[in-house]
C-alpha cells in the first residue's frame, strides 16, 4: 500500500502543467551599456524611467576607487529631473526608443486622439497632452488642418510628444 501511493505522488508530479506567457516581438525594452560610455544628449534608465541625459561628468575618487559618472537626466514623458551616479564601469539600461507619426483623425471629449496607423487601423488609446503642444494640436485641428501626431514610445508607455500640420 505504502508503494502504490508514493507511485501515485510522483505521477502527479510528472502531470504539472507548464503555462508560458508570450510577449509580443520578443525585443527588450532596454539595452545595456556601460556608464563610461553615456553621453550627453543619450538616453538611459534612472530609477526605471526613461530620461535623456542633460548633464554628464566623470569624477575620479580615492587612490583604489573607481572613477563615477555623474549623471543629470530628464523624464522624456514627465519631464521630472532625476540624477544618478555610477561607477563608468558598470552597465546602466538604456531604453529603447521607438518614434513614430499618426494622422490625427478625430478627438473625443475626454481628450483622446482617435490616430490612423500605416495598416489603416484606428488607434484611440493615447490622450492629448495638455499645455502648450495640447493646445497647439487642439487648435490646429479645429482649423481643419491636416494634423500628423508624433508618438514616441519606450519601456512600453507610449505618449503624443509632438505634432505637424500637413496643409498650412
Amino acid at each position: 500500500l505504502q508503494s502504490t501511493s508514493s507511485l501515485v505522488r510522483h505521477r502527479a508530479m510528472a502531470d504539472d502543467d507548464h503555462e508560458f506567457q508570450s510577449g509580443d516581438s520578443g525585443a527588450s525594452l532596454t539595452v545595456p551599456q556601460q556608464a563610461g560610455s553615456i553621453k550627453k544628449g543619450g538616453h538611459v534608465c534612472i530609477k526605471g524611467r526613461p530620461c535623456k541625459v542633460v548633464d554628464y561628468s566623470t569624477s575620479k575618487t580615492g587612490k583604489h576607487g573607481h572613477a563615477k559618472a555623474n549623471i543629470v537626466a530628464i523624464d522624456i514623458f514627465t519631464g521630472r529631473k532625476y540624477e544618478d551616479i555610477c561607477p563608468t564601469s558598470h552597465n546602466m539600461d538604456v531604453p529603447v526608443i521607438n518614434r513614430s507619426e499618426f494622422q490625427l483623425l478625430d478627438i473625443d471629449e475626454d481628450g483622446f486622439a482617435s490616430l490612423m496607423t500605416d495598416s489603416g487601423d484606428t488607434k484611440d488609446d493615447l490622450k492629448i497632452p495638455e499645455g502648450e503642444i495640447g493646445d497647439a494640436i487642439r487648435a490646429a485641428f479645429d482649423d481643419g488642418k491636416d494634423v500628423l501626431c508624433q508618438v514616441v514610445s519606450a519601456m512600453g508607455e507610449e505618449h503624443i510628444l509632438g505634432h505637424k500640420n500637413v496643409n498650412m
